[in-house]
């Protein structure tokens, strides 16, 4: 069997690498002329994690990635800190796998290498997929520029905007949430020493909140912030902002989320937009993967977790079908069509969480973070997601 992956991202190159381990042959292409993704940090819990190493990735993602030793919540005026939970050892305790936060082209490097030295020539850069035809004995993938591939079926991973998932299910009506992120990395070296900690932090607002956390073995800290505003639907990563224009967004708020600001080398923008989950992303010999399935806010940080559980398990399916194409395909989307549709409703229902109003009031905030982020509820919203196995879950 050759199966076709349309999309060199996360999630992409783990599904291939899950699909050559199965004994599958794989060919990849993507539509950028070098492999390297938009430099910014990617939180891997437990859940991921545990894809990653199975898929033999321990060593090397250990030379890059930052453990985690837990995570805090911040009030965004005083600086009051709350400890939100402990990770480190107590994620390996608790769930079996660290929790890192991992710089993005690191990661995707270390899919990469796996990838090509599995089998040296599976990707094809410069490739971009404009269209997909199939037929009774396979697929046929067209790429810009004339040409095309042929497999047995074809996995589209292309990403939040996927024009495969246009041809197969027409325009989505992506609905903008009101909210902008900006995103930086700056140099570990530039930020307060008091904030240099293996710390995931989420500062809390009115109408807005921060998170940050180190990566690139705790060489630069990530950052990002959103804040509720309606004047930027620009769905893009790309999109660069002012330092002045982002301190606006953020006047008022605590020194150490200021010195972050002001030490970014650069700053990107780009708005929220919330698609409704899919209730189907296969099609004969086609199926979607990761972003291109269901696209997720960042809020509960698994927009990664998903694509590589994504990956993993569709190499699981084929696996066990390996005759079978079009049944692999269709209970790889079955097994995850719940999974991802509670990350995704989820993910948006906690942006007002970070976002409540009662949070500009000093003593409201208090009673606020402390009835929100007890151990009870914190329990509720993250133990489903970290104790997520891709190994245990039954493929019949």
């Amino acid at each position: 069997m050759k199966i076709l992956v349309a999309g060199a991202g996360l999630g992409g190159l783990t599904a291939a690498l899950a699909l050559l381990r199965a004994g599958v042959d794989v060919e990849v292409y993507e539509q950028a002329a070098q492999l390297r993704e938009v430099g910014a940090g990617v939180q891997l819990s437990a859940n991921g994690n545990r894809a990653l190493f199975n898929l033999g990735l321990r060593e090397t993602m250990a030379d890059w990635a930052c453990e985690t030793a837990g995570k805090e919540i911040r009030l965004w005026n005083t600086g009051q800190t709350w400890k939100l939970f402990d990770l480190g050892a107590e994620s390996v305790k608790r769930y079996g796998f660290p929790y890192y936060t991992v710089y993005r082209p690191d990661l995707l490097a270390c899919l990469a290498d796996a990838v090509s030295r599995t089998k040296p020539d599976a990707l094809h850069l410069g490739r971009r997929c404009v269209g997909l035809h199939q037929d009774e004995t396979g697929v046929a993938l067209r790429l810009e520029g004339g040409g095309a591939a042929r497999g047995d079926a074809l996995v589209a991973a292309d990403g939040v905007r996927s024009a495969l998932r246009q041809q197969l299910f027409g325009d989505d009506q992506p609905k903008f949430t009101g909210l902008v992120a900006w995103r930086a990395c700056v140099p570990m070296k530039d930020v307060p020493s008091h904030m240099r900690r293996p710390i995931g932090t989420n500062w809390v607002g009115p109408g807005s909140h921060v998170v940050h956390y180190p990566v690139h073995r705790n060489e630069l800290m990530n950052v990002v912030a959103m804040v509720e505003r309606d004047d930027w639907r620009v769905e893009s990563w790309t999109m660069r902002g002012t330092r002045e224009e982002c301190k606006r967004d953020f006047a008022g708020w605590h020194g150490d989320v200021l010195a972050l600001l002001d030490h970014a080398p650069e700053l990107y923008k780009w708005a929220l937009m919330l698609r409704e989950p899919r209730e189907r992303w296969t099609v004969g010999r086609v199926t979607l993967l990761g972003d291109a399935a269901h696209p997720t806010l960042p809020m509960l940080a698994q927009g990664a977790n998903m694509a590589i559980e994504d990956g993993y398990i569709l190499g699981r399916c084929v696996a066990r079908w390996p005759e079978d194409v079009r049944t692999a395909l269709t209970r790889y989307e079955d097994l995850r069509r719940e999974r991802t549709r509670r990350v995704v409703l989820g993910s948006a229902a906690s942006a007002q969480l970070f976002h409540n109003r009662a949070l500009a009031d000093p003593a409201g905030a208090h009673a606020y973070v402390e009835r929100e982020w007890d151990e009870q509820r914190v329990r509720e919203r993250y133990e489903w997601l970290f104790t997520y196995d891709v190994d245990a879950l039954a493929l019949e």
